[in-house]
């Protein structure tokens, strides 16, 4: 009777075995969808979302980053949108299914929510560009367990630049990914294929951002506010378009500081012409710089705008007060009645013998150091000492010293700002 009894319970075993069997194998027939075979994968009895995936030692997540797109709302600001899929693929053996299925993977993107995921959060400077809607996901499963989670990122970064030397700059730009909840003993991330650049789509599309060098690596632990979580860090690194700035600033800034030049070739006495280029090139470029300064982040500190700004404005504001030195002093009324002559080079005058009363009174025979004579000369009969007089300088003429403060001005004012601009570009690094 026992024995009956035993056997009866074995074979009732042996019969429920095969039917698990049997439904199992109905399960991942061919027929059945990727949803059904989902639902009976992830049934509570089965598979619980709340605990990390059954592996050997720490699991392991491999992330890797497609760039979309990168724009900047203008070309003086600090924030950059940066738009990318964000891939994270990891081992999860309790989603492991059959071969006799014949799907290669399934589409759980209607189950995203019943399914273990990472914990994954950005640490940056900045914003979210949108939310975040299912329609932005793909979650894949595949036949051996691994899970491939893709999801599109929509990030507003607020960049680190240098701008003392903006536009000569290169902002960079950077953000982390972390778990928020998981130390490093349990979770670690690292780059998928251990890429040491981001991966760019072929139909990648900016504005307003030019991209010059991208790195991927492990946050540095002095960087981390939490040393023992796992982390991995984005560096973006962008320039300007200085092109833009030479042709907008820098260009029709020269153009018109060497405008206010051509004064020193008019005459001292060209008031209407020399007073309307002077004015005329100082308003333009109060009228330039105002406009584009008013685009540039407002600091605090000297930048590099601020430095050609006001050196180019005080070489024009220069120039203006020669012209007014000139007109002044040339209109002065010249000492001793010393006529002017307009063939006499004003800045080295030969020296001429004058024959009016201040000539040189001199002896013939006189032969003594000037101012005395040893010997008489008869006058009229008459023995009387010879005295030579030697007439003074004679002061220069206003006319002349207006054109000779002219020729300085042509040699000194461009030796100047060529000294400025050459200064300028080598410490700002402008072609670098």
């Amino acid at each position: 009777m026992g024995w009956s009894c035993v056997v009866a319970r074995a074979v009732a075993f042996i019969l429920m075995l095969g039917k698990i069997s049997a439904f199992t194998s109905d399960i991942f027939a061919a027929g059945k969808s990727d949803k059904e075979i989902l639902d009976n994968l992830l049934k509570n009895t089965r598979y619980d979302k709340r605990l990390l995936p059954p592996v050997d030692g720490v699991l392991t997540v491999n992330v890797s980053v497609l760039l979309l797109s990168l724009a900047s709302p203008d070309e003086s600001s600090l924030k950059y949108e940066v738009e990318f899929l964000l891939q994270q693929q990891w081992y999860d053996p309790r989603l492991r299914y059959s071969n006799q299925s014949h799907y290669d993977y399934l589409n759980a993107i209607h189950h995203h929510e019943d399914i273990w995921l990472p914990d994954t959060y950005f640490i940056m400077h900045g914003d979210f560009k949108d939310p975040i809607i299912p329609m932005h996901f793909a979650l894949r499963i595949y036949r051996n367990g691994t899970i491939n989670y893709l999801m599109r990122r929509h990030l507003i970064l607020s960049c680190q630049g240098r701008l003392n030397i903006f536009p000569f700059d290169d902002p960079l730009c950077s953000f982390a990914l972390e778990s928020i909840s998981y130390e490093q003993s349990a979770i670690t991330y690292v780059w998928k294929n251990d890429e040491d650049t981001l991966r760019k789509s072929p139909s990648l599309t900016t504005l307003n951002a030019y991209l010059i060098q991208n790195q991927t690596i492990p946050c540095p632990i002095k960087a981390s506010w939490r040393g023992n979580y796992s982390c991995l860090k984005v560096d973006l690194i962008f320039t300007r378009d200085r092109a833009f700035y030479f042709t907008t600033v820098f260009i029709p800034g020269i153009i018109l500081v060497t405008s206010s030049f051509i004064t020193f070739w008019l005459e001292w006495n060209a008031v209407p012409a020399r007073s309307m280029i002077g004015v005329t090139t100082m308003l333009n470029f109060f009228t330039t710089s105002n406009g584009f300064r008013s685009t540039l982040p407002v600091v605090s500190n000297l930048t590099a705008m601020n430095v050609w700004d006001g050196v180019c404005m005080c070489f024009i504001y220069a120039s203006l007060l020669e012209f007014v030195c000139v007109n002044y002093v040339g209109r002065k009324r010249p000492l001793h009645n010393v006529v002017y002559r307009p063939g006499e080079n004003p800045v080295t005058q030969p020296k001429r013998e004058s024959t009016g009363a201040a000539d040189l009174v001199s002896c013939t025979a006189c032969t003594g150091p000037p101012g005395s004579c040893t010997h008489t000369a008869n006058n009229g009969g008459v023995s009387e000492p010879c005295f030579v007089q030697v007439r003074k300088k004679e002061p220069p003429h206003p006319i002349r010293v207006a054109k000779t403060i002219d020729v300085i001005a042509r040699i000194t004012f461009p030796t100047a700002y060529a000294v400025f601009l050459i200064f300028f570009f080598i410490h700002y690094k402008a072609f670098s």
